[in-house]
């Protein structure tokens, strides 16, 4: 845990607030970003320094070997930072099983984490699937020194894809409409989708839909595009969704794992951040992620770049 003086932090907490402390381990993508922050320094004139949590109030936020995670834990940072609380950064630390002990230690104060995968870490067997039966699940989940703030509509977990051509063509917006499509159905995605509870058979119980499956592993969307799969397991915010065009269709009865962006703080810091963190949970939608991510890997911005144009449009930082 960073320093924090206890009686500075006891004076300006954010009174009354109460937290409900409720809300795998297979990450969605790899391809590290790093961007490694500065310390940001107090200001040097205390008359002028912005209410709030002042310069004692130390926030250290981590973040996945993961560009999208990176951009993500750097809108916590600035927001924080806007806010008057003196940040450090410590991104790009790798996946789980490495980030997780030092939150559990108080090493790192604040992570973006996602819902669902998060829980499957802490609860193998659990059968949750749709989101605030996953968001409750892990709040009981948790070790008692970790806090999940307030969850976001962004996701990025599986799901089902089409293109656009496609679904203009049959009226497709959900799994479900899929059962109404008079022709038979591919489906395409990694070799172990086929045995997965969410691949055919899933899709057949839970939506009363018949496809074949092939395996198209890394080249799925390139299958998708040119037709020789009709739906495709793509994550939700890969940025091929919004570059190739496709339609990402609604699972309106928790056939998938739901995970949404959650922030995970440490207990002790939880009060004094969710008011700004919450704010910014609040804003983050699942399309402004795949925006997010296509700046960074079609336009090769910096998450620091990508963080402040988001904050700004998102009217958080005015």
């Amino acid at each position: 845990m960073t320093p924090r003086t206890t009686t500075a932090i006891a004076t300006l907490a954010i009174a009354g607030l109460a937290l409900a402390a409720c809300g795998g381990d297979s990450d969605p993508l790899e391809d590290p970003d790093t961007d490694d922050g500065a310390v940001t320094e107090p200001d040097a004139d205390e008359d002028d320094a912005p209410a709030g949590p002042g310069p004692d109030t130390t926030v250290m936020v981590g973040s996945q070997a993961y560009y999208s995670n990176e951009i993500i834990a750097e809108i916590y940072a600035q927001a924080l930072e806007a806010e008057g609380f003196m940040v450090e950064r410590n991104f790009s630390i790798g996946q789980r099983d490495a980030y997780m002990p030092a939150l559990e230690s108080g090493e790192i104060d604040l992570f973006p984490e996602y819902t669902g995968n998060l829980l499957q870490f802490y609860d193998p067997d659990t059968e949750a699937t749709e989101a605030e039966d996953v968001y409750a699940e892990l709040g009981t989940a948790l070790p008692e020194n970790l806090v999940a703030l307030d969850q976001a509509e962004a996701t990025d977990q599986d799901s089902y894809n089409v293109t656009a051509d496609f679904a203009e063509e049959h009226g497709l917006t959900s799994l479900a409409d899929l059962a109404e499509v008079d022709m038979d159905l591919t489906l395409g995605g990694p070799a172990e989708l086929e045995e997965r509870p969410y691949g055919p058979s899933g899709l057949s119980e839970v939506y009363g839909v018949e496809v074949s499956f092939s395996a198209t592993g890394d080249t799925t969307v390139q299958d998708l595009v040119a037709g020789t799969v009709d739906v495709g397991n793509v994550y939700s915010a890969d940025p091929r969704i919004q570059t190739e065009d496709l339609v990402t269709l609604e699972d309106p009865e928790g056939l998938f794992l739901a995970s949404h962006v959650v922030p995970l703080a440490n207990a002790d810091i939880a009060e004094q951040v969710a008011p700004v963190i919450n704010q910014v949970s609040a804003a983050l939608s699942a399309q402004d992620l795949v925006a997010m991510n296509v700046e960074s890997t079609e336009d090769q911005r910096s998450p620091s770049d990508i963080a402040a144009d988001w904050l700004e449009g998102s009217g958080i930082l005015n």
